[in-house]
């Protein structure tokens, strides 16, 4: 993608323009930013996703005041009448489940694969919504049906309203009220308060970015990089035979404090060990994120005539100067092995032809990326493209 080239879905700017301008700035009302936009599925068929034993979904409803959140599975009767006005049924991570959702979400992909977090669709009868609210990351409102009401503005007071079950602002004074009809698109930086109310009956699809929290962060970096220490048999053992007799044993040693700075310091010295930490945790696939296992290879005869292949659109791959991450996974690549992998991870697929310019190693390697399941042949479903 050429980021300098203007972008109508982003009303003309270019992806460089707008991430100079307005991305965790301010907001952007985009008129027909998706002319002729479609949902991604029909109310049927998110109703019966909704009741998927793997599909994070919830459901909101506001009726005479009184706020209630459940959580799914939902079986078809526990989602109340279509007519009755005052709720929501919201399905998280879309784009893992349904290929159109994923091809949807790929469209925002000028902005890092390790930011992109998935495309969430919310379903709401007149008057439903989930209140005055604000996100802690950037996200897209794109109005796929019907029409929602969108009242904005920066949030002055955090407090929220005690005893509900969602996060409802306090105070909130909006200071832009819009109406997003089907191809409008609402963009809001983080901690941006917003209210979104239907206006009849409609589908709005939220397109969310991760939103990584120092603490969090350094924690899951430590865990990583434990996991990657030596053996414990090389590793020198804390030692101190000049060590006295002490008056004092509730006393830490300060030897012993020393040692465990020292440990601790070495690990974080090593700018490669922090890399693949990173590295496995921004190409980690969501907890709920399985994958089938295949018994065909690159040696299997359907797959050795496919075009090419492509990355199963629930597999996260990232990538830096000498390593690429899939799933969680690090993997060492250099030279043309490196230069193809990482098209890999830009375009999502591979055409045969630069497949066959992978060395052994590296082509054995995706070999077991295909049986796991992690890639496929163009044409598998699961594969992006197909649904």
């Amino acid at each position: 993608m050429d980021v300098n080239a203007s972008l109508p879905l982003l009303g003309g700017l270019s992806p460089a323009e707008f991430m100079r301008r307005y991305w965790q700035k301010k907001p952007l009302l985009i008129r027909a930013a998706w002319p002729g936009v479609k949902p991604p599925l029909s109310r049927a068929g998110l109703f019966e996703l909704a009741g998927g034993s793997g599909v994070e979904s919830r459901l909101l409803s506001c009726f005479d005041g009184d706020w209630r959140l459940r959580h799914g599975p939902f079986v078809r009767r526990s989602i109340p009448s279509t007519k009755r006005p005052g709720w929501t049924l919201l399905v998280q991570g879309l784009d893992l489940h349904l290929q159109q959702a994923h091809d949807m979400l790929s469209r925002f992909r000028w902005v890092p694969e390790a930011q992109l977090d998935d495309l969430m669709i919310s379903y709401a009868t007149d008057g439903g919504g989930v209140g005055p609210h604000i996100d802690s990351y950037d996200v897209f409102l794109l109005q796929v049906h019907g029409r929602r009401r969108w009242r904005i503005g920066p949030v002055a007071d955090g407090t929220l309203v005690d005893g509900l079950p969602v996060r409802i602002l306090k105070q909130f004074e909006p200071a832009e009220d819009v109406v997003l009809e089907p191809g409008d698109m609402l963009y809001l930086p983080p901690l941006w308060g917003h209210d979104g109310i239907a206006v009849g009956e409609c589908m709005t699809c939220s397109i969310g970015f991760k939103a990584a929290r120092a603490s969090v962060l350094a924690r899951e970096l430590l865990m990583r990089l434990a996991d990657d220490l030596d053996e414990p048999d090389l590793d020198p053992m804390y030692r101190e035979p000049a060590q006295a007799a002490t008056d004092a044993p509730g006393r830490m040693p300060l030897a012993l404090q020393a040692f465990a700075e020292k440990a601790l310091k070495k690990v974080l010295a090593d700018p490669g060990a922090l890399q693949r930490a990173l590295g496995g945790i921004l190409s980690e696939p969501k907890p709920s994120v399985w994958f089938e296992p295949s018994l065909s290879g690159l040696g299997d005869e359907q797959c050795a005539n496919a075009a090419s292949i492509v990355l199963d659109r629930r597999s996260r791959m990232v990538y830096d100067d000498r390593h690429v991450y899939l799933n969680g996974e690090a993997f060492k690549a250099a030279g043309t092995d490196a230069r193809l992998m990482r098209k890999l991870a830009d375009d999502r697929r591979l055409g045969w032809s630069q497949l066959e310019k992978l060395s052994d190693g590296a082509r054995a390697l995706v070999d077991e990326w295909c049986q796991a399941g992690w890639l496929h042949q163009a044409g598998h479903t699961g594969s992006e493209g197909e649904s």
